[in-house]
């Protein structure tokens, strides 16, 4: 069964981005307030639609997916203020890091919290949601 909806425009300062299926997304990717940016969480799934098998890929993957909301609003990885992570596994918790270390190098980094959950949809082992600043 499909529900239709009609989604309204997003609000000023935010960013919307389409599904691979061409789903509506019932939510927008961005908000920004007051200069700071509160980005949703971002999943490793490529344009394409195809999730990489490896922790570190996952992790490369879910920052490129960040960089591109994040760029629309003015704020990059260098400015971020708050990242969270929640991981399928924290047995993969030095995997993870090391990946994170590699992809934030040579910028600021922000203060962080690591959750295991118990249970992602589909292939995913990572999700990360963040804030960041437009100054």
């Amino acid at each position: 069964m499909s529900i239709e909806h009609d989604l309204p425009p997003a609000t000023t300062g935010a960013v919307r981005r389409e599904h691979p299926d061409g789903r509506p997304r019932p939510y927008a990717a961005t908000m920004t307030k007051n200069g700071v940016v509160y980005a949703c969480g971002q999943v490793p799934v490529a344009a394409d639609g195809s999730i990489p098998t490896a922790i570190g890929d996952q992790v490369r993957l879910v920052f490129d997916n960040l960089e591109q909301v994040l760029e629309p609003t003015g704020a990059s990885l260098a400015t971020l203020l708050k990242v969270t992570v929640y991981l399928a596994d924290l047995d993969e918790f030095d995997d993870y890091n090391d990946a994170y270390l590699q992809r934030l190098s040579g910028v600021p980094l922000p203060p962080r919290t690591t959750v295991q959950v118990a249970r992602f949809r589909g292939e995913k082992r990572i999700e990360l949601d963040a804030l960041a600043s437009t100054d």
